[in-house]
């Protein structure tokens, strides 16, 4: 059985940009390290908008722009994107298609598990991991919350106890 790494929009943006925050730069050696010690497939996603981005549902609701596609902000960051060959970009929160490839994958050759890592806990990570949960109910769905950060501190650790509840496994480390 193989084991999958799912790095959740480990972008310039929500790190040092538009949207960033002290606890995602925070992450960055972390995740880095998760990667280079991790055995299995690694998946990442990139929350990815057009120019039209504000006269979205998202943009109305969050009226600053980001991850708009071809921007510096859009990129991985530099300390990750050596292990970025495997990406799937997301209009939104949670991503659905990465879900089908992986149930389409189970169903080929077992998933051993699926873990989690990324930003932000609260939105984008527990969107991806709720979606894989459902899409993959017999495996185990992880996430390190060492290697996550939310939107506030505060917010992270609401996301993670919500996922126990829907008994999404969650790590330290």
């Amino acid at each position: 059985m193989k084991n999958i790494l799912v790095v959740v929009d480990m972008q310039n943006d929500f790190i040092t940009g538009a949207l960033g925050t002290p606890e995602a730069v925070s992450v960055v050696p972390r995740v880095r390290r998760k990667l280079e010690d991790f055995d299995g497939d690694v998946i990442f996603t990139r929350d990815t908008h057009g120019e039209d981005y504000l006269s979205t549902q998202e943009g109305r609701n969050l009226p600053v722009p980001h991850c708009i596609r071809g921007s510096e902000g859009w990129q991985i960051a530099p300390a990750l994107s050596e292990f970025a060959q495997n990406v799937v970009e997301k209009p939104g929160f949670g991503s659905v298609e990465l879900a089908e490839r992986l149930r389409r994958e189970h169903l080929r050759e077992p998933i051993g598990s699926v873990t989690l890592v990324g930003l932000c806990t609260d939105i984008c990570v527990i969107s991806n991991a709720m979606l894989l949960k459902a899409f993959l109910p017999e495996v185990p769905v992880l996430v390190d919350a060492a290697c996550c950060a939310g939107v506030t501190p505060e917010r992270h650790r609401g996301a993670l106890a919500a996922m126990q509840a829907c008994q999404i496994a969650v790590k330290n480390g």
